[in-house]
């Protein structure tokens, strides 16, 4: 019996866990308290349980812990892949905060220009006075406006990322291949860049590229699962 296994350590009730688990089924090959989480500490315990088990892994889904890394490549001998979720934080650790801080910083300078006029209400008046006088808001109106539409295609395309890792075509529904997936996910990564760019916000390439490099591996999760819906 061979097994698509996922594997992360997480704490939980202030105690650090090592779960072990069969995707398919959900079943928990081992669920373990540990005061560290080394690959000895890791190997240690899931050699027993697949011992007792009879089984071996066919592949292992992790969040790149680099212990959990040579576990699967070097302790049970198997295809290491991606988890899709610590990806995404990836991504939006890079420049996220930096994108909200314009969109903040722009309805503060909009209430500020707002509050300003409010103060001399006669300056608000038609005519050329008051045209000037409301120029200083509508300029930074506009500037909230379009740091807010920047911030609505930066939430499409991270959709957009979510939505590509399926063996199915969102849009049209058509079958998916790792290789057609690959390029979608590097495509959507290229637009989250390329806008960064555009709107001169600072972005850390080198998350983005550490979260190139797992794309290929993301994408190999949709031929697997073709080869479970054949072997079925």
């Amino acid at each position: 019996m061979r097994e698509i296994i996922g594997a992360v350590d997480e704490t939980f009730l202030e105690r650090l866990m090592l779960v072990f688990q069969d995707l398919r089924t959900g079943y928990l090959v081992l669920e373990d308290i540990a005061e560290d989480r080394t690959f000895a500490t890791w190997k240690a315990g899931v050699d027993a349980r697949l011992h007792a088990r009879g089984t071996a892994v066919l592949s292992l889904v992790s969040d790149r812990a680099k212990a959990l890394i040579q576990l699967a490549e070097q302790g049970l001998e198997c295809l290491s892949m991606p988890d899709c979720f610590p990806c995404m934080p990836d991504i939006v650790k890079s420049d996220s905060l930096a994108r909200a801080r314009q969109v903040r910083s722009a309805h503060k300078a909009l209430r500020t220009a707002e509050d300003a006029l409010a103060r001399h209400p006669g300056l608000a008046q038609a005519g050329q006075a008051g045209a000037e006088a409301k120029a200083p808001v509508e300029v930074r109106r506009a500037e909230v406006q379009h740091w807010e539409e920047v911030q609505h295609t930066y939430r499409h395309h991270l959709e957009t990322l979510s939505l590509t890792l399926h063996p199915f075509g969102i849009a049209d529904s058509a079958p998916q291949t790792s290789a057609q997936v690959t390029s979608r996910l590097h495509a959507a990564v290229e637009a989250i860049e390329a806008l960064a760019t555009r709107h001169q916000v600072p972005v850390r390439h080198h998350t983005m590229q550490k979260v190139r490099k797992q794309l290929p591996a993301l994408a190999a999760l949709v031929d697997f699962w073709w080869q479970g819906v054949w072997q079925d």
